[in-house]
């Protein structure tokens, strides 16, 4: 083969790929039905572990012509751009808590989308608990050299894209827009107060989000009826190998919910479907939640897509796209 019919091939090869691209885009995220929620797992990792398969805890509702990401746990940005979404995609984030796991992916969302095409050009918006001003502060602050060469001095890239608006939330509704709530509630996650789950209501649809919590009656009393409840979990057998200390694993069980636990709170809430995130993905979780909670119920994995309808349909990653 001539060097010139192999260049010839490579080039061929190459505006296949282009073309191919999105049309595997357009199968796996076609648009959300209108009236319905679509939930994507970006991340489901449990803690702040570095997993090869899982990204960090990261979640992504989508209702209403909004995009509402919450947390941005390790690698959320790769499985972003995974399931058809340009980086730019994503110009609010709520945060649950300030723990490291849940917001180690911030600097990627600040920066990336906007000095990479296509480029950002509207302000990162930031909800969470106190702290989140302080902490978007210094982030702009640590990262002060690069937005000042890339906007002010080399690429010119927009101002009002790197501009930060934070907010430190309280209890109750904290966004409302085309006809999208969410409301924050409190929950128990040991000495790490405040901590948050989130609730979003839209045309008679919801789906809310647990955090990390031990079992909690404001979960309880929050989530009452809601469409999909996304609750975190531990497998206590798993932690017990990962943490031989007694008195340190002992804490971490009494800041989380067990399978058990986890049923007992799903009875109370009722969901049309329980959906474990942020957990160790083991298959027992859900055996030992089936045991006592007749309901249906998921095991969470990244790129899980759940729209909420009429019916609430799953599909799972590896089936393509399409939500069933």
């Amino acid at each position: 083969m001539t060097a010139r019919c192999q260049l010839f091939l490579g080039v061929l090869f190459l505006c296949l790929c282009g073309m191919a691209l999105p049309q595997t885009f357009a199968q796996v995220y076609s648009a959300v039905p209108p009236k319905d929620i679509r939930v994507t797992l970006l991340g489901t990792a449990s803690g702040p572990r570095a997993f090869v398969d899982k990204a960090g805890i990261s979640t992504l509702v989508e209702a209403g012509g909004e995009r509402l990401l919450f947390d941005a746990g390790r690698g959320f940005m790769q499985r972003l751009v995974q399931a058809g979404f340009p980086m730019n995609a994503v110009t609010k984030l709520f945060l649950t808590h300030l723990h490291s796991d849940h917001v180690i992916g911030i600097p990627d969302l600040m920066l990336t989308p906007w000095a990479a095409a296509p480029e950002r050009k509207v302000p990162l918006e930031v909800w969470g608990p106190d702290g989140t001003r302080d902490m978007m502060r210094h982030l702009e602050e640590a990262f002060a050299f690069d937005i000042h060469m890339r906007r002010d001095v080399d690429e010119s890239f927009s101002p009002d894209g790197i501009r930060m608006v934070a907010h430190d939330i309280q209890v109750g509704k904290v966004y409302e827009k085309n006809g999208v709530t969410v409301t924050a509630f409190l929950v128990s996650h040991g000495l790490v107060k405040p901590s948050y789950g989130y609730r979003v209501d839209y045309a008679g649809r919801s789906v809310a989000l647990s955090g990390d919590t031990s079992p909690s009656d404001n979960v309880v009393a929050a989530c009452k009826g809601v469409d999909v409840l996304i609750h975190e979990a531990i497998d206590p057998d798993v932690l017990r190998r990962l943490v031989p200390d007694k008195s340190r694993m002992d804490a971490i069980v009494a800041r989380h919910t067990t399978p058990e636990q986890a049923a007992r709170i799903f009875s109370r809430v009722s969901p049309r479907l329980a959906v474990f995130s942020h957990s160790p993905g083991t298959a027992a979780i859900v055996e030992q939640t089936r045991r006592s909670y007749a309901g249906r119920v998921e095991m969470g994995d990244d790129l899980m897509v759940i729209d909420i309808g009429t019916e609430v349909r799953v599909n799972p990653a590896e089936a393509g796209g399409r939500p069933r």
